[in-house]
């Protein structure tokens, strides 16, 4: 039988790892083990009699995705997935009827052939969108990178050379990576296992895969050789019930379902997983023989892990921060706009940019020093974080140019909100009988933009309200707002 206090071992190293692993990523973990029993959703009579005529319906999963989900010996859906797939078919009255397949190829085939009318824990992408439709998250876990020890902290994949990066068969990650990052070579796997094995055995540089699934894998096979080299957000896994796209209405119970699982409940869901399958079967002699060294290892090991959290966490904050102003820089920009952009594209929702210049600011140098000017810049960033909103996202773009992310934001509110920052910084008391003022570029995010066409469109605006008198917010190539 399992040694309980080994088995609570065994959790608390892989709850370390995730721990660390998300202050690496810098998010914050919402499980939480104290939650309360949701009631069953409120559904539409065309809801209702759905379930009446189709009271089971035919669902697909991953046979081997541990520790999300797999199909077991007895042939069970089992795993995180299929856990919370239980909370929604208790609360809608939707019953899941498994078909087996092989592996994750087999699942989507059959999903696409109509043999089953739901995949269980899935990403939405373009391809897959051609024959699901999707539900809210189920889940959302960052993927990161995952090297050998010596490899250096990945700030940016960009900038690798001569390196290779390991996916297994059939995942939407592959797809992303190979258009983004032409630089790395792609190998795939036919399972997590194997690509993390191949990392382990120099067969290839890194892999990208689930932090949870990542963590789990490390510590269940031993490959301490391995470890958490970085994360980039807009790859954050956000897993959902892919549907046919014909079963709409079903679509719709289930969205209800999903959103009806509280953080809590999600969390204890994984726990449960994690305590569980990591269990090892030791003899009780060797366990208390052994009590001592064990304690003794499992204060250095969380001692080295407490120091690793920390270097890892600055040297994230460094590699994403503009060390003068304390914003964002250039490569956190780009990739929080690359995710912001994606997100827009796949839920129809607007997006604007403001670029932001100092007027004359050589003028500041040459008159007050240069020491001046980085106090200057300091001021403007602080007048920028208070004036915009929580889901907004400002950097430093270069020199004395500020660029700031509006998530669900059309181009009117953008003025407007570009207009209050002018007017504050135009009022703003820098020193002693210094006065700056800021001009602006307003874009809003077309059909077909990339992050390098929607900034050179906020660029021209700004180069228009320059040219116009400065002090001025400009609309790209359309409008002209002039402050007298």
């Amino acid at each position: 039988m399992p040694i309980q206090h080994v088995a609570t071992n065994n959790r608390l190293c892989v709850l370390v790892c995730v721990l660390a692993s998300m202050l690496l990523s810098g998010h914050a973990c919402a499980f939480d083990t104290v939650g309360v029993q949701q009631d069953t959703v409120v559904l539409t009579s065309a809801e209702r009699a759905y379930i009446k005529d189709h009271k089971k319906v035919t669902l697909c999963v991953d046979p081997d995705w541990v520790p999300y989900e797999r199909i077991d010996a007895v042939g069970r859906h089992v795993g995180i997935a299929a856990d919370l797939l239980s909370l929604v078919s208790a609360r809608t009255g939707i019953e899941f009827e498994l078909v087996p397949t092989h592996d994750w190829n087999e699942s989507l085939n059959f999903s696409k052939t109509g043999q089953c009318q739901v995949l269980s824990f899935l990403n939405q992408s373009t391809e897959r969108s051609e024959w699901l439709i999707f539900t809210s998250p189920l889940f959302s876990d960052p993927n990161v990178f995952i090297t050998r020890e010596e490899h250096p902290f990945i700030s940016d994949p960009a900038a690798l050379e001569n390196e290779s990066i390991v996916f297994p068969e059939g995942t939407a990650m592959e797809g992303m990576v190979r258009e983004r990052y032409p630089n790395l070579e792609i190998k795939l796997a036919k399972s997590e296992n194997e690509a993390l094995e191949m990392v382990s055995a120099r067969r290839s540089s890194m892999t990208m895969r689930s932090l949870i699934v990542a963590a789990y894998t490390i510590r269940k096979d031993g490959l301490f050789n391995l470890k958490i080299a970085g994360q980039l957000p807009m790859y954050t896994n956000h897993l959902r019930i892919g549907v046919s796209k014909s079963e709409g209405v079903l679509r719709n119970i289930l969205d209800k379902g999903v959103q009806s699982i509280s953080p809590q409940e999600k969390g204890r869901v994984v726990n449960q997983h994690v305590a569980i399958n990591v269990q090892t079967v030791l003899d009780p002699r060797w366990f208390f023989a052994g009590g001592g060294l064990a304690a003794i290892i499992a204060a250095l090991w969380g001692y080295w892990t407490y120091r690793l959290r920390k270097l890892n966490a600055a040297l994230l904050h460094l590699s994403n921060t503009d060390s003068l102003t304390g914003l964002a820089n250039r490569q956190k920009l780009s990739s929080c706009m690359a995710e912001a952009m994606i997100r827009s594209h796949q839920f129809d929702l607007p997006f604007s940019v403001l670029l932001l210049d100092v007027d004359n600011f050589k003028n500041v140098n040459d008159t007050y020093g240069h020491l001046a000017g980085d106090a200057v810049l300091r001021a403007l960033s602080a007048i920028i974080v208070k004036e915009l909103r929580v889901q907004d996202t400002a950097g430093r773009w270069g020199g004395e140019e500020f660029l700031v992310l509006l998530p669900e934001t059309g181009a009117e509110k953008a003025v407007e909100l570009a207009e209050n920052l002018r007017n504050k910084v135009a009022t703003h008391m820098f020193a002693a009988d210094l006065h700056c003022t800021i001009s602006i570029g307003v874009a809003e995010m077309r059909h077909g933009d990339t992050p390098d066409t929607l900034v050179h469109r906020a660029d021209t605006a700004l180069y228009s309200a320059k040219k116009a008198g400065k002090d001025r917010v400009a609309l790209e190539e359309e409008q002209l707002f002039i402050i007298e």
